[in-house]
């Protein structure tokens, strides 16, 4: 027993001399030390400037896809994502959208009206995507009145008003003040036609949508198409998009309705979401080139280190310096360069990631992903692109460093004293 508690303090004694050594051996070759250090800082700033320019591209992507079109969120009646149709309503919508309203984490809702019809202005006349939109609701919810680049919103009460995309107007030859004709079929099986005043032209930055949305009052559009009282789609909004499965869930609870089917924006636009993770995939490869990069510069450097102290362990090794202690030794001092360097680069990675997200990266033309149109990139600064270079760097360092210490550890020292 006093063997063993003998042996803790003098265990724990050899821990800090190995240490202490290794701090020394780090600070001895100063040169050696910086060029290891700045492969490695270096290596975590790209690592982290690439996880914040992807982060922030593709959250502003994302943001910008619920936000302007489908909501975080979406209420339909159970099969009309599979199979669209105009008799598949949401029954009494203003009550179901009150009780999305009281979901914790909810911040905003609006119910829509979809129909297909026939829209002519004067002699000109294409099909067109009648969407009836609750203008409050859907300003505060998608921001429909920013779409507008020409004219004015619709009003807040139903007055017999259209907003059309900006693709349909020029195929229409339509201006803001002309009137367009939509015929189609109404719910009951009745012809649905009327005229609406054109006062706005909005653009979507998705030009398929452009080229044949035309904007109603929800009000008109329930008229014209004899649904009054009913909805096809509620778009929900929430506060933290992060959150969004949980409060799909919440609101599943709280409507208790097995006729109404509640899914998040990955399922609502399937193909949008497996394009933009194949996309995310593609990314990691860059990443795993900037780990090569570091580990390869970090091997050279540790290796060439060994080589030219063998002397140095053969002496440590003749003196009774175990082979285990000689690897902890190496494992050591490259661990302590790597935990300056991630500090350096952890400074750096934020300085850049910060001054992006504000200025952003700006094309020389716009680029379009999903249908939507971007001229700056912006980067985000979030923990991951923190915490990933950092396991990045620690990991290939303390691999890359294994055979080096295997190296210094079987060093002979009859052999190594002779070498020069």
């Amino acid at each position: 027993m006093a063997t063993a508690q003998r042996s803790v303090p003098a265990t724990l004694a050899c821990y800090f001399m190995i240490l202490k050594i290794a701090f020394r051996n780090t600070f001895r070759q100063k040169r050696r030390t910086i060029l290891t250090a700045l492969a490695m800082a270096v290596g975590f700033t790209l690592l982290s400037l690439t996880i914040g320019l992807s982060d922030g591209a593709y959250g502003g992507i994302i943001e910008m896809f619920t936000r302007n079109r489908t909501g975080h969120i979406q209420v339909h009646r159970e099969g009309y994502l599979d199979k669209p149709s105009l008799y598949e309503t949401i029954d009494g919508y203003t009550t179901v959208g009150e009780k999305i309203q009281r979901t914790e984490g909810v911040e905003a809702w609006t119910p829509r009206v979809y129909a297909a019809g026939l829209g002519s202005v004067g002699e000109k006349s294409t099909g067109v995507q009648i969407i009836g939109t609750d203008v409050a609701r859907e300003i505060q919810t998608t921001r429909f009145d920013n779409k507008v680049v020409e004219g004015s919103v619709l009003a807040e009460t139903p007055s017999h008003q259209a907003v059309i995309g900006t693709g349909l107007a020029k195929i229409l030859s339509a201006k803001v003040g002309s009137e367009i004709v939509i015929f189609s079929q109404a719910a009951d099986g009745s012809l649905a036609n009327d005229v609406y005043k054109i006062i706005g032209i909005a653009e979507s930055g998705d030009d398929p949508t452009d080229r044949t949305v035309c904007y109603l009052h929800i009000e008109d559009a329930q008229e014209l198409f004899v649904l009054e009282g009913r909805a096809h789609e509620i778009a929900v909004i929430v506060s933290n998009i992060n959150h969004v499965d949980k409060v799909t869930n919440a609101i599943e609870a709280s409507l208790n309705d097995s006729s109404l089917d509640v899914a998040p924006w990955q399922v609502v636009a399937k193909s949008f979401y497996r394009a933009m993770r194949a996309d995310q995939q593609g990314d990691a490869i860059s990443r795993w080139v900037i780990m090569l990069i570091v580990a390869i510069g970090v091997l050279n450097t540790v290796l060439m280190s060994v080589l030219e102290r063998t002397r140095e362990y053969g002496v440590l090794k003749a003196v009774g310096t175990t082979p285990f202690q000689i690897f902890r030794l190496v494992i050591c001092e490259v661990v302590i360069i790597a935990l300056g360097s991630i500090c350096i680069g952890a400074l750096l990675g934020v300085l850049a990631n910060y001054l992006l997200s504000i200025y952003g990266i700006t094309y020389p033309e716009e680029i379009s992903y999903g249908g939507m149109k971007f001229k700056t990139l912006y980067a985000e600064v979030n923990v991951r692109s923190l915490i990933t270079p950092a396991i990045t760097v620690m990991l290939s360092a303390a691999v890359v460093s294994l055979f080096p210490a295997i190296k210094a550890a079987r060093i002979l020292p009859a052999r190594a004293m002779r070498t020069h």
